[in-house]
């Protein structure tokens, strides 16, 4: 492993660490990739960005991530700057720097997520960043059903404006299982479930213990429940909870990611290293 790392390094290409079964993932035929996550872990955005790397090497790529659609012109800055310390300043300046943003979508581990893309789109791969969520709804009075119907809309939209690019979505699990939810909460059909079935492949964020950053109410990281067997890993591509989801993604017990406006930002020389 330390010597592939250093052969990606010798050759200007950030280093892939995608989970076990990502190539057979990307080997099947559906555009949409919905990858669920417990926001506020390490482990998941690390897994998601391994993902995009090794469908990077296969063709252009859009990303769906699960910020407010208003930042779209902040990740473009970002995406666009000329060197990584450029890329950090910019995005610590928008929530990514706000300690309240303390849910889980703009972790520590989100951050360090969102600079590994740059790296890749540096390294000449044809990415592009796409939030979705909805900043307000125009619907008085909504339940959540209306919001997962509104999110799905954004969430397709890249297949209109990048028609030749594969879409890889990370999105919290609740929103990326296909089937309903009955009358739970007012939830309805989660997002994924709203777009084009046969186009669309989810996965199931494996429950395996460890911790994860969230209020409840107190803000902290965690105990999080065992649901799935610990030692596995990778994606494992079969139905779940009736064909919920096509797959699951198991990344082992994980670890708290804490919001990036609570840690210290870092005093750079400039350069892209």
């Amino acid at each position: 492993m330390i010597a592939l790392v250093a052969a990606a390094l010798l050759a200007g290409q950030p280093a892939c660490v995608a989970p076990p079964g990502a190539g057979q993932l990307l080997d099947q035929p559906q555009r949409i990739i919905v990858v669920g996550e417990t926001h506020g872990t390490v482990e998941a955005p690390a897994a998601f960005l391994g993902l995009v790397c090794e469908a990077a090497r296969q063709g252009p790529v859009t990303v769906g991530l699960e910020m407010p659609e208003s930042d779209q012109a902040l990740l473009d800055f970002v995406m666009e700057a000329t060197d990584e310390a450029t890329a950090t300043r910019i995005l610590r300046g928008g929530d990514f720097g706000d300690p309240r943003r303390n849910d889980g979508r703009h972790s520590q581990a989100m951050f360090d997520m969102i600079l590994g893309l740059w790296r890749l789109k540096a390294a000449g791969h044809d990415i592009a960043l796409r939030p979705f969520a909805p900043r307000m709804s125009f619907i008085r009075g909504r339940s959540q059903g209306w919001w997962e119907l509104e999110m799905a809309y954004r969430m397709s939209r890249p297949l209109v404006d990048r028609p030749d690019a594969r879409l890889l979505i990370l999105v919290g699990d609740l929103h990326a299982r296909k089937l309903g939810y009955g009358d739970r909460h007012g939830i309805g059909l989660p997002a994924a479930g709203h777009l084009h079935g046969p186009d669309t492949l989810t996965l199931h964020f494996a429950q395996q213990g460890g911790r994860s950053w969230s209020c409840q109410p107190d803000c902290g990281a965690q105990e999080t429940f065992v649901a799935y067997d610990a030692a596995v890993r990778g994606v494992i591509l079969e139905p779940v909870d009736g064909g919920a989801f096509d797959g699951v993604l198991a990344v082992g017990p994980t670890t708290a990611s804490p919001p990036a406006g609570l840690q210290p930002s870092p005093i750079s020389d400039g350069s892209s290293s």
